[in-house]
């Protein structure tokens, strides 16, 4: 990951909003979830939720996909991996494997 993309991603998660539908993705697996389902669990506006939906998905932190009518969101794990990993590549001192840091997060799979 280039230092670019890791700053571009951190602005994003860098508002309450955009890391509170992170996180909330996060939780919900690859699946992914309503964009109303967001917005309703965390209480935010359908006009202030997509413009932080879009800023999520512009730094690459979040995937998109449209059912008929409706927008699923979703984290990006890939994504969201490379910056952990770009974090922490040079942490315990160079021997990560001595480390307590997860080195990846593997989604949920789908039932």
């Amino acid at each position: 990951m280039k230092t670019l993309t890791a700053v571009t991603a951190l602005s994003a998660l860098a508002q309450e909003h955009r890391l509170e539908i992170f996180r909330l993705l996060v939780r919900e697996g690859a699946h992914g979830v309503p964009a109303g389902h967001i917005g309703e669990e965390l209480d935010i506006p359908l006009s202030t939720l997509s413009f932080h939906l879009s800023q999520l998905k512009n730094a690459g932190l979040i995937n998109c996909r449209r059912d008929s009518r409706t927008l699923f969101y979703s984290a990006n794990y890939p994504s969201m991996n490379d910056l952990m990993t770009y974090l922490t590549e040079n942490c315990c001192e160079g021997s990560p494997d001595s480390c307590e840091i997860p080195a990846t997060c593997i989604p949920k799979k789908e039932e």
